[in-house]
């Protein structure tokens, strides 16, 4: 089986780790990859923007299926350009992207098939007057969203109105987030707490993973600027059997159901990011991949062979299979570099790698890692690596990922030292 991963980060390394792992010991290659995937497969040096290439590359490569990491590819219509030359992919086509490339859309698609979400209504380019009267009108707290991708950054919780007032003026004519906020989403701000849905589903039936709880904010205690996330745990206590059943009743058939009515069947990996308020659990955000770091504590507890998975998923045969999940738990403590997610430096070197992947149970995922001249391994990036680790309960994973943690060095190191909290208190509390 050859396989190749599109993507760079630390979920397209935990992909390629967990695929790895199959009995039918494929041969994987991820374009581009990092450093941490060329460990597990070879790497391609093709960026995962550029379709006409990865396509011509898959091609002559025989390539059996290919799997998406990042968002970008799908939403810009990668597997429609694959599909229509005989290729079998694993993630949406751009159509069913949407739902996360356009929050206008998924609003507009969530009111349509009575999706549970937080009150909205949403504003162009052109009317920038019109939004900030909107938001004067309703005061804060309030969330301000970017509609376009945004790197999991478009979305700002503001508790005043002054901080929602320079929200809008910051997406809708500062350009902050670029094309990706010229239209932008004003939603009532939902009490409650976050927790992360995933789905495998060829568009007919579909899997569960394990639900996550992901950590946006820089720093402890939910302080600081949103992030692309600086931690995970899975499963998340929060999601009860109770509460999973309830999602998929109110929110993954009906997501899939809208989808297949439109003619647009939604098929790889469906990511429901849910507030879970007293009045029951309410849609913040779909995403059509795996959340990065969700997929680093996620994918290490699927126990099933996640290639015969992927294979049925992409013939559209999801039903022929079954995904077994490890009753234990897994942890994710994100590495980052200092000023993250504002300015920081790149080159520093690394150390300490392989102690922290003695600790038991632990796996060091690289995202933003590179080698420099003499081929040392050193920071690239925001995020540099992801270090999580698998234990029979989530205390024993998140002490094994600390532990491994801090056997790491790097100039301007950082991490958030609380990852997990709520999970641990929520455990605490249960009779």
């Amino acid at each position: 089986m050859r396989i190749l991963i599109i993507g760079q980060g630390g979920r397209e390394h935990a992909l390629a780790w967990v695929l790895a792992r199959s009995p039918q010991a494929p041969d994987l290659f991820i374009a581009p990859g990092n450093p941490g995937t060329a460990e597990v497969g070879t790497n391609v040096p093709i960026a995962a923007t550029d379709v006409p290439a990865l396509l011509h590359w898959a091609q002559e490569h025989a390539i059996d299926f290919t799997v998406v990491g990042p968002e970008q590819p799908l939403v810009a219509g990668l597997v429609d350009t694959f599909e229509a030359a005989g290729q079998r992919v694993v993630g949406p086509t751009a159509a069913a992207a949407r739902l996360e490339g356009s929050k206008a859309f998924a609003k507009q698609f969530m009111a349509a098939h009575g999706i549970p979400t937080a009150n909205h209504r949403t504003f162009q380019a052109d009317e920038y007057d019109a939004a900030v009267a909107y938001v004067r009108q309703e005061g804060a707290p309030i969330v301000i969203k970017a509609s376009g991708l945004a790197g999991g950054k478009g979305a700002v919780v503001c508790h005043t109105l002054d901080e929602a007032l320079e929200a809008v003026t910051d997406m809708m004519q500062e350009g902050t987030f670029g094309d990706a906020g010229a239209e932008v989403v004003v939603e009532s701000f939902m009490e409650g707490e976050e927790v992360s849905v995933f789905v495998l589903t060829d568009g007919a039936h579909y899997l569960l993973l394990a639900p996550a709880q992901d950590h946006k904010r820089a720093y402890d205690g939910d302080e600081g600027p949103n992030t692309g996330g600086m931690g995970a745990y899975a499963p998340a206590p929060l999601a009860t059997g109770r509460l999973l059943t309830q999602v998929c009743r109110d929110v993954i058939e009906p997501t899939l159901g809208g989808m297949v009515a439109a003619g647009h069947p939604y098929r790889g990996i469906l990511y429901v990011g849910l507030m879970v308020t007293e009045t029951g659990p309410r849609v913040v955000e779909y995403n059509c991949r795996l959340g990065d770091p969700e997929a680093q504590v996620v994918l290490p507890l699927v126990q099933s062979d996640l290639v015969e998975v992927f294979d049925a998923l992409s013939r559209h045969r999801l039903r022929e299979v079954s995904l077994i999940v490890d009753p234990g738990a897994a942890a994710c403590v994100v590495l980052a570099s200092g000023g993250y997610p504002g300015a920081y430096e790149k080159g520093h070197p690394i150390e300490g790698l392989e102690a922290a992947a003695a600790v038991p149970g632990a796996t060091v995922f690289q995202a933003g890692t590179g080698h420099d001249d003499t081929g040392r391994l050193c920071t690239a990036g925001g995020r540099v690596l992801g270090v999580s680790a698998q234990g029979a309960d989530l205390a024993e994973a998140l002490s094994r990922a600390y532990e491994a943690a801090d056997r790491i060095t790097f100039n301007g190191k950082h991490a958030r030292r609380d990852i997990g909290r709520r999970g641990l208190e929520r455990l605490s509390a249960t009779p």
